[in-house]
């Protein structure tokens, strides 16, 4: 079983990777912990991915490769392996190929989580942990029984400054633009499969497990690689610069297929930055109304509030009132019954003389 693992920040990949390890025995291989991994072991390509990280640079698709390379050399990935963050783009993904099919495991699924961008949203922003013990909440789908406080241990819950709109918003923009062109490479090459990331976590590994099952068991065919991409990816691992236009005579000498290819790149181009501008509007509306319906249960709730302070008030004022009338008629009666007894004393007095 040899996949790779695609989807969206928050679609639950490190979820069902977990669920696919216990139950298959399969590593999962992550390059992030990769780069760790080697960068503390003081490994030769740790040590050159420590010296870009120190300049400020990125570890180049090279070094991350190589660190592939040698962990599918251990012991733990003969029965396969589950591939989780990379590749995150075009070139990274017929590189990855062009290594597994040198290797002889080339790859035999590309398995997208698929989520939609609304659903994305609530579950990053709404995200909460506890401080104490790590218990993760979902202001949205799983809240906690008391604001910011953990049902389980009762400590403080935290919201990572990141998970804001914005940040989220631009994270998704970005796999959008690189990581999304993947699902459609993988589908050319007749190896994407897609399960719904949402619902119970247990139907979702359903879905995910009756595909391994259905996975073809021999090797698939090596994937082609165009003449053009070819050019273009070597342009991208020399870091060479972009060759400057051509003069118009020789643009018009062009083939009319190379203008067409054009024309339908920008019109692409145009219709993913208008479906991006489209989900970012309706978070943008849905945050809003959200706000809104927030601020309305919060003026409710005052006005209640000041509405049993009222209350609260006058009961007291009346009980105030009954007794001072009660203490009154108390003394009324006590002064009564003093001039009575001063009256029967005088006309005692009086009989007597």
């Amino acid at each position: 079983m040899r996949i790779v693992l695609l989807g969206a920040p928050g679609s639950g990949k490190g979820t069902q990777a977990k669920l696919m390890i216990e139950k298959y025995r399969v590593p999962q291989i992550s390059t992030g912990d990769l780069l760790r991994a080697a960068v503390a072991a003081g490994t030769s390509l740790g040590l050159q991915a420590k010296a870009a990280m120190e300049a400020g640079q990125l570890v180049s698709d090279e070094i991350v490769l190589g660190m592939i390379r040698e962990r599918l050399a251990e012991r733990d990935t003969e029965n396969g392996f589950i591939l989780d963050g990379f590749p995150r783009n075009m070139a990274q993904a017929e590189a990855l190929d062009a290594m597994l099919n040198s290797l002889g495991k080339p790859l035999q699924l590309g398995l997208l989580i698929d989520v939609d961008f609304d659903v994305l949203m609530q579950r990053l922003t709404g995200r909460r942990t506890c401080e104490s013990c790590g218990q993760m909440y979902n202001i949205y789908s799983s809240p906690p029984k008391m604001d910011d406080q953990c049902d389980k241990c009762g400590g403080t819950l935290h919201h990572r400054a990141d998970d804001n709109e914005e940040t989220i918003g631009n994270r998704l923009r970005v796999y959008e633009n690189q990581t999304s062109p993947l699902i459609s490479y993988y589908r050319n090459q007749g190896k994407l499969r897609t399960v719904q990331g949402v619902g119970d976590i247990k139907n979702i590994f359903a879905s995910v497990s009756k595909i391994l099952t259905d996975m073809p068991k021999g090797d698939a065919a090596p994937a082609k690689v165009t003449p053009a991409r070819a050019v273009e990816m070597k342009a991208e691992v020399k870091k060479v610069e972009p060759k400057a236009e051509a003069p118009k005579e020789e643009t018009k000498k062009a083939p009319a297929k190379k203008k067409a290819a054009g024309k339908k790149k920008a019109a692409k181009k145009k219709t993913a930055k208008k479906k991006t501008s489209t989900k970012k509007k309706a978070a943008k509306k849905k945050s809003t109304a959200r706000k809104a319906t927030k601020k309305k249960a919060g003026k409710k709730k005052v006005a209640k509030k000041a509405t049993k302070r009222k209350a609260t008030k006058k009961k007291a004022a009346k009980k105030k009132s009954t007794a001072r009338k009660a203490t009154k008629k108390k003394a009324g009666k006590k002064k009564v019954a003093k001039k009575a007894t001063k009256r029967k004393a005088t006309k005692k007095k009086a009989k007597k003389r």
